[in-house]
């Protein structure tokens, strides 16, 4: 079993805890945005007359970020567009494959961003007792027209913090039991997930350990300065998409450092943005943009950062 399929595997129980959570509303997003991933790619390569590489898994794990990244009630028409630009503009307009410079889902994230504020900001409580006898109203919206708002939609987390000032359990939040995105259920099922593909060597721990580290003595810096203004390190490590982000996308290997200190700055690079724009930026959440000025970065510090060549000695000067 390859690393793509093994990544496959390693989002399965949060994506299958996602959709107890949320409802089949959070199903057909998943669905929507990886058929069309898949879809997307297949066709691709057979209008530029290549082999088909959607059986490299990579197209899959595109689709499934970029769902477990969305609201539960996110209409599927803009899901599926969403899903088409990540592959058309973020992976085969690069050349496919091992060529694109951020990581495909996040530009696909970034666009529905721009295109569909409204809709993406629009966030339903997790655990409601209708999400598996119903579909939320806004799911199956008709393409290009305003789709209709849950009235049980709610703040997230962060959004609660940054502004009105109200904390969550950080409990609650490993557990995924408060309002965000898909894949903002369960952190620790998240974190489960990483830790699998790390004791296999498929993912280089030092990225998400820089990541969370960066993160968490920033926090604990500004917490203990002042507790009321400034969120516990607990809070900010389990609430919004940092665990998912940090774990699942900034270590695309296309898009992240090959040197050892390269990769080290790179983890403290995104951390301390992620940080920066959840307290002082507009927006409340800020792994998204964090990790795609990470991408810009990383080949520029694999060319700052001095490689040691095996097997070459150094020579001490006369």
């Amino acid at each position: 079993m390859g690393i793509m399929q093994n990544v496959v595997w390693a989002l399965i129980p949060v994506s299958l805890f996602a959709v107890y959570a949320f409802g089949w509303s959070a199903l057909l997003v998943l669905l929507a945005t990886t058929g069309s991933a898949v879809l997307t790619e297949h066709m691709i390569c057979r209008w530029s007359g290549k082999t088909s590489t959607v059986d490299d898994w990579s197209a899959v794990i595109t689709g499934l970020l970029l769902g477990l990244t969305l609201p539960p009630a996110f209409p599927l028409w803009m899901a599926i567009i969403g899903s088409v630009v990540a592959i058309a503009v973020g992976k085969m307009a690069f050349g496919g494959l091992g060529k694109n410079v951020f990581n495909p889902a996040l530009v696909g994230r970034a666009f529905l961003q721009a295109a569909f504020p409204v809709a993406i900001t629009t966030w339903s409580p997790a655990f409601a007792p209708e999400r598996l006898q119903s579909l939320h109203p806004s799911t199956m919206a008709a393409p290009f027209m305003q789709p209709a708002v849950d009235g049980m939609s709610g703040a997230t987390p962060l959004s609660a913090f940054k502004f009105e000032g109200i904390n969550t359990n950080t409990m609650e939040l490993a557990m995924g039991q408060v309002s965000g995105s898909i894949g903002e259920t369960s952190a620790l099922l998240i974190l489960l997930g990483g830790l699998y593909l790390i004791w296999r060597g498929m993912m280089d721990w030092r990225i998400p350990a820089g990541i969370l580290l960066s993160v968490a003595i920033l926090s604990a810096l500004f917490f203990a300065i002042d507790p009321v203004s400034y969120p516990a390190p607990g809070f900010m490590l389990f609430a919004g998409g940092l665990m998912l982000g940090a774990m699942f996308m900034a270590t695309d290997m296309v898009a992240s450092p090959m040197t050892n200190a390269g990769i080290w700055i790179y983890g403290a690079f995104i951390g301390t943005l992620i940080f920066v724009i959840r307290i002082w930026g507009g927006l409340p959440e800020g792994i998204m943009y964090a990790i795609l000025l990470g991408n810009a970065l990383s080949p520029h510090l694999d060319k700052l950062v001095p490689r040691r060549v095996y097997g070459h000695l150094k020579t001490k000067k006369s």
